[in-house]
């Protein structure tokens, strides 16, 4: 009988949490540079990758942190508060390159994977939706496709991408080099410009196929038990981490400018239904942070004890990532209200904003995975788990 890999909790957690801390202006200073250019400055990239915030999502055995569910929803918290954009590129890289290093076998893995610890190994960028032909050949594939939203790209030294085999319809996730594809420097945004979340696409690239998975494995091959939560629940976490970051950087944002303009003529600030408005968004977010960490520290015990997530645990994982998304969009809207000309204007609240507007349209967080869960929770569909963001009967 084979013993179930057991949580890592890091203690490298406190450290990395104070490293960021330590970035945080020099993040924030590069910030409207970054959106010009639509990718992280590379000062900013260079520092964020050396301070360990990938391999913080690494499994330990080939290096890495691999930090506990809730550390990494701390983790991409604390930087998102500093500056979203850099939050979402380092969470897409984090999630990407850490999942690939879990689940492919040993001969993928020291490829990629050579030296974790000394900055030696793959970044991976991509997207997993949306997945593209794969027609099985000699050892692997042969791979066309076209993808968007792949975060990140402007770091990556590799791409992650789903793909469906011909035949069989299996759907896997490949890991290739990125000078392999195509790409499309199509990201023109309103908001999260600085996360070169750009298109890409390729024809007949072969992939062996030990450089693929399936895609919904929960069995890593690397790592411990946190991989056990299968693709889809990795991505949740970073993005619940997201949410509760951007949202607490709002908030914090408006406090600030209403220091400054209390006492001032007419100032609204100074009214009681600024005050009233205020304590009841600090309430919806304290309320959603209190109830993610609630969620995965139920998770972890689970995990912990070597089982795999039951389908209410995985209901509740896309539930609260829902409601964290936009309990922090309705903090931006009353932060929106509040901060007058403030939020229009170029500066924190204006950015915020922004990277806010486009993060709640990911995925993840859209209405037909809310619609899902509450299919679950009602009772409609009792028998029905989850395959990807879809309640499969």
């Amino acid at each position: 009988m084979t013993t179930p890999a057991q949580l890592h909790i890091s203690d490298e957690f406190p450290a990395l949490l104070e490293r960021i801390d330590a970035l945080g202006e020099s993040v924030e200073a590069n910030a409207d540079e970054a959106e010009k250019l639509g990718r992280l400055t590379e000062d900013t990239a260079q520092a964020l990758l050396g301070a360990g915030i990938v391999r913080a999502g690494l499994p330990v055995n080939l290096g890495g942190y691999e930090f506990s569910p809730r550390q990494l929803i701390e983790t991409v918290e604390r930087l998102s508060h500093h500056d979203a954009a850099a939050g979402w590129t380092m969470m897409a890289l984090q999630m990407m390159t850490g999942t690939t290093a879990a689940y492919l076998g040993a001969a993928a893995a020291a490829e990629l994977f050579p030296d974790v610890a000394g900055g030696n190994h793959a970044l991976l960028s991509g997207h997993g939706t949306r997945p593209g032909r794969a027609v099985p050949v000699d050892d692997g594939y042969l791979v066309s496709g076209s993808w968007q939203f792949a975060s990140g790209m402007a770091l990556a030294t590799h791409i992650h991408s789903a793909i469906l085999v011909e035949g069989t319809g299996e759907p896997r996730v490949l890991a290739m080099p990125k000078s392999e594809v195509t790409l499309v420097d199509n990201w023109d945004v309103l908001g999260l410009r600085a996360t070169s979340s750009i298109d890409y696409h390729c024809a007949d690239v072969y992939v062996p196929e030990t450089h693929t998975y399936p895609a919904t494995t929960m069995a890593p091959a690397h790592g411990g038990a946190i991989y056990r939560v299968g693709l889809v629940n990795m991505s949740a976490i970073v993005h619940t981490g997201w949410a509760l970051g951007v949202g607490r950087r709002l908030l914090d944002e408006l406090k600030l400018y209403a220091s400054r303009k209390s006492g001032t003529f007419n100032a609204a600030v100074d009214t009681s239904q600024f005050h009233a408005e205020y304590a009841a968004a600090e309430a919806k977010l304290r309320a959603a942070r209190a109830w993610v960490m609630q969620v995965w520290q139920d998770n972890e015990d689970t995990l912990a004890a070597g089982e795999l997530l039951r389908t209410e645990q995985e209901t509740l994982i896309r539930l609260a990532l829902n409601h964290a998304t936009w309990t922090a969009h309705d903090v931006g809207q009353t932060v929106h209200r509040w901060a007058a000309t403030k939020a229009i204007r170029r500066g924190p609240i204006d950015r915020f904003l922004r990277h806010l507007g486009t993060g709640t349209q990911h995925v993840t967080s859209g209405p037909m995975v809310l619609q899902n869960c509450g299919k679950w929770l009602s009772g409609a569909q009792p028998e029905a788990h989850w395959e990807f963001l879809d309640l499969v009967p």
